[in-house]
Parts: structure tokens; sequence; C-alpha cells
């Protein structure tokens, strides 16, 4: 009876089901997080290093929207909106930060790539797993608009970005494995490309900020 309830909590509750499907989405993002630290690595490739430390640093953001989340939950009822606006805030400037400092590898990408020798393996696993995360946060960024707690909304926006992210990495990945290093014109495409998508992902921080703030505000008033 329990596993039935579960289920359909899951499946009719979309603010818990965000909870519960971003925990899961965490420890796939620590998995990613080292497989691009182990890139980085193997092949000195500073953009593999950066990805791997930005995908450490939003796996915490992520563990503490949750965590706080659920804290708040086990608190006083006429305190909740209060502090989830006051979480909102903190995480959203975080992650504006966080989306900017993204500006230096990329920045750096044209002037530092390296050469390597990279086989199709990390190319597939990347255009498997970045497929995976577009059309997921596709569909979950579009139901959105159903989500009254801030802290789910901003989740969910965290995982558009990732899945932006991921084209980024999936773009510059195939470009190592297709180029043999002379082709600059190629890396300055990639770098070109990838400024776009990142003031894409400014441009759907900053959204979803001013959305949290107009929503906190009216509830706030009306509350």
């Amino acid at each position: 009876m329990r596993w039935k309830e579960t289920v359909k909590i899951f499946r009719d509750d979309f603010e818990r089901r965000t909870f519960l499907s971003s925990s899961g989405a965490l420890l796939i993002s620590v998995v990613f997080a080292f497989y691009n630290g182990y890139l980085g690595l193997r092949y000195e490739s500073l953009w593999y290093g950066s990805i791997c430390i930005y995908y450490i640093i939003l796996g915490i953001l992520r563990a503490f929207l949750v965590v706080a989340d659920f804290r708040i939950e086990r608190g006083d009822p006429d305190r909740r909106e209060g502090r989830r606006r006051r979480v909102f805030l903190l995480t959203n400037g975080m992650l504006l930060l966080l989306n900017l400092s993204l500006i230096v590898p990329i920045s750096l990408m044209v002037k530092l790539q390296k050469p390597v020798k990279m086989t199709l393996v990390p190319a597939i696993a990347m255009a498997a797993y970045t497929t995976y995360k577009i059309i997921l946060a596709s569909v979950n960024m579009k139901r959105t608009g159903r989500i009254k707690n801030l802290l789910a909304k901003e989740l969910r926006t965290i995982g558009f970005i990732d899945a932006l992210l991921s084209v980024v990495v999936l773009q510059n990945t195939l470009i190592v494995v297709n180029s043999d290093g002379k082709d600059r014109s190629m890396l300055l495409f990639s770098a070109i490309t990838s400024a776009a998508i990142l003031l894409l992902m400014l441009a759907v921080s900053v959204y979803g900020f001013i959305k949290g703030i107009g929503q906190g505000e009216k509830r706030t008033n009306y509350g």
C-alpha cells in the first residue's frame, strides 16, 4: 500500500517530485563532475577541470536547496514563505556568480586549448547524457508554472542550466575528438557558440530570479 501511495505522490505532486528527482540528478551530476575531472587530469585540460569544479559547486547548491526546503517544511508554517524567500535570494545570487565564473574557461578555450587524442567513447557517453538532460529539463521547465514553491522552481531552473552546459561540454568534446588541434577556426566557433549559450544560461537564471521575486512579493502581500 505504501508503495502505491508513493507512486501516486510522485505522479501527482509535481513539487515533491521536483525534490525527489533533484536528489537523483545530484548523484548523476557528481558522477559527471568526476568524469570531467578525470578528463581534465588525463588530457591536462583546463576546460574539463573547470567544468568539474562547476558541477561540484552546482551539486552542492542542489543539495543545499533540497535540505533547506526539508528543514523549512518541518518548521513554523507561518515562517515558511519568508524563509524560502531568503534562501531563494541567497542561492540565486550564488547561481548567477557561478554562471559568470564560466566566462574565464570559455574565454581561455581558444588560447589554451591543447590538442588531445580522445576516443569517441567520451563523446558518445556525453551525447547520450546530454540528450537525456535536454529533453527532461525542457519538459520540466514547461511545467514550472504549476509550482508555487520558490525553491522547487529554482531547482527546475538549475536543471535547465545544467542541460545547457552539457551542450557546451558535448560540443567541445566533439571538436576535440574530430580535430587535430590545428584548426583554430573550430575552436573559435566553439568559443563563440559557448559564449552564446552562457548568455542564455545567464538570461534563464536572471529571468527565474525576477519571476521568483515577483511571486514571493505577491504571496507576501496577499498571504
